[in-house]
Protein backbone atom coordinates (compact mmCIF):
# COMPACT_ATOMS: atom_id res chain seq x y z
CA UNK A 1 0.00 0.00 0.00
CA UNK A 2 1.37 3.71 -0.57
CA UNK A 3 0.32 5.94 2.00
CA UNK A 4 0.93 9.85 1.82
CA UNK A 5 1.25 11.54 5.19
CA UNK A 6 -0.57 15.43 4.01
CA UNK A 7 1.96 16.75 1.62
CA UNK A 8 4.72 14.06 1.98
CA UNK A 9 3.73 12.20 -0.91
CA UNK A 10 5.42 8.71 -2.79
CA UNK A 11 6.56 9.47 -6.06
CA UNK A 12 7.29 6.79 -8.94
CA UNK A 13 9.30 7.19 -11.95
CA UNK A 14 7.21 5.90 -14.80
CA UNK A 15 4.30 2.64 -14.07
CA UNK A 16 6.96 -0.13 -14.23
CA UNK A 17 7.35 -1.05 -10.26
CA UNK A 18 5.60 -3.50 -8.03
CA UNK A 19 4.54 -3.17 -4.38
CA UNK A 20 3.42 -6.69 -2.52
CA UNK A 21 -0.46 -5.75 -1.27
CA UNK A 22 0.61 -5.94 2.40
CA UNK A 23 3.88 -4.12 2.03
CA UNK A 24 3.38 -0.22 3.21
CA UNK A 25 5.58 2.39 1.30
CA UNK A 26 4.84 5.78 3.22
CA UNK A 27 5.68 9.46 2.76
CA UNK A 28 8.46 11.20 0.90
CA UNK A 29 9.32 7.80 -0.68
CA UNK A 30 10.59 8.56 -4.65
CA UNK A 31 10.78 4.66 -6.49
CA UNK A 32 12.72 4.34 -9.46
CA UNK A 33 12.29 2.00 -12.54
CA UNK A 34 11.42 -1.58 -12.18
CA UNK A 35 11.57 -0.89 -8.22
CA UNK A 36 10.21 -4.00 -6.35
CA UNK A 37 8.98 -3.68 -2.69
CA UNK A 38 7.89 -7.27 -1.24
CA UNK A 39 6.06 -8.44 1.70
CA UNK A 40 5.59 -6.95 4.70
CA UNK A 41 8.33 -4.30 3.65
CA UNK A 42 8.16 -1.08 5.25
CA UNK A 43 9.53 2.42 3.64
CA UNK A 44 8.98 4.96 6.46
CA UNK A 45 9.86 8.73 4.85
CA UNK A 46 8.29 10.69 7.98
CA UNK A 47 10.93 13.53 8.48
CA UNK A 48 13.36 13.19 5.34
CA UNK A 49 13.01 11.37 2.46
CA UNK A 50 13.50 7.64 0.83
CA UNK A 51 15.08 7.14 -2.77
CA UNK A 52 15.21 4.07 -4.22
CA UNK A 53 17.08 3.53 -7.68
CA UNK A 54 16.01 1.67 -10.78
CA UNK A 55 15.98 -1.88 -10.63
CA UNK A 56 16.84 -1.99 -6.98
CA UNK A 57 14.13 -4.39 -4.72
CA UNK A 58 13.77 -4.41 -0.84
CA UNK A 59 12.72 -7.57 -0.24
CA UNK A 60 10.63 -9.36 2.30
CA UNK A 61 10.47 -7.61 5.58
CA UNK A 62 12.84 -5.41 5.61
CA UNK A 63 12.14 -2.00 7.14
CA UNK A 64 13.86 1.66 5.41
CA UNK A 65 13.59 4.72 7.99
CA UNK A 66 15.72 7.55 8.56
CA UNK A 67 15.80 10.86 11.07
CA UNK A 68 15.27 14.54 9.92
CA UNK A 69 18.74 14.84 8.03
CA UNK A 70 19.54 11.62 7.68
CA UNK A 71 17.56 10.31 4.30
CA UNK A 72 18.09 6.90 2.94
CA UNK A 73 19.27 6.94 -0.83
CA UNK A 74 19.61 3.49 -2.51
CA UNK A 75 21.55 3.33 -5.56
CA UNK A 76 20.19 1.29 -9.02
CA UNK A 77 20.83 -2.54 -8.65
CA UNK A 78 20.91 -2.96 -5.40
CA UNK A 79 19.27 -5.75 -3.68
CA UNK A 80 17.84 -5.13 0.18
CA UNK A 81 17.80 -9.10 1.54
CA UNK A 82 15.07 -10.22 3.71
CA UNK A 83 14.57 -8.47 7.31
CA UNK A 84 17.15 -5.79 6.87
CA UNK A 85 17.09 -2.39 8.46
CA UNK A 86 18.36 0.23 6.42
CA UNK A 87 17.94 3.23 8.47
CA UNK A 88 19.05 7.06 7.58
CA UNK A 89 22.04 6.15 5.33
CA UNK A 90 23.15 5.73 1.59
CA UNK A 91 23.60 2.42 -0.51
CA UNK A 92 25.61 2.70 -3.68
CA UNK A 93 24.46 1.12 -6.98
CA UNK A 94 24.81 -2.48 -7.64
CA UNK A 95 24.89 -3.45 -3.57
CA UNK A 96 23.90 -6.24 -1.86
CA UNK A 97 22.36 -5.68 1.64
CA UNK A 98 22.43 -9.34 3.65
CA UNK A 99 19.47 -11.07 5.04
CA UNK A 100 19.09 -9.80 8.40
CA UNK A 101 21.68 -6.76 8.01
CA UNK A 102 21.48 -3.38 9.89
CA UNK A 103 23.10 -0.51 8.91
CA UNK A 104 22.49 2.81 11.11
CA UNK A 105 22.10 6.41 10.39
CA UNK A 106 25.02 8.24 8.34
CA UNK A 107 26.92 5.04 7.00
CA UNK A 108 27.95 4.90 3.68
CA UNK A 109 28.06 1.34 1.69
CA UNK A 110 29.18 0.45 -1.83
CA UNK A 111 30.08 3.12 -4.38
CA UNK A 112 28.35 6.43 -4.47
Amino acid sequence: MIYDLGNRRVKTIGDAYYIAPNAAVVGRVTLGRDVSIWFNAVLRADSDTITIGDRSNVQDGAVLHLDEGAPVIVGEGVSIGHSATVHGCRVGSNSLIGIGATILSYATIGEQ
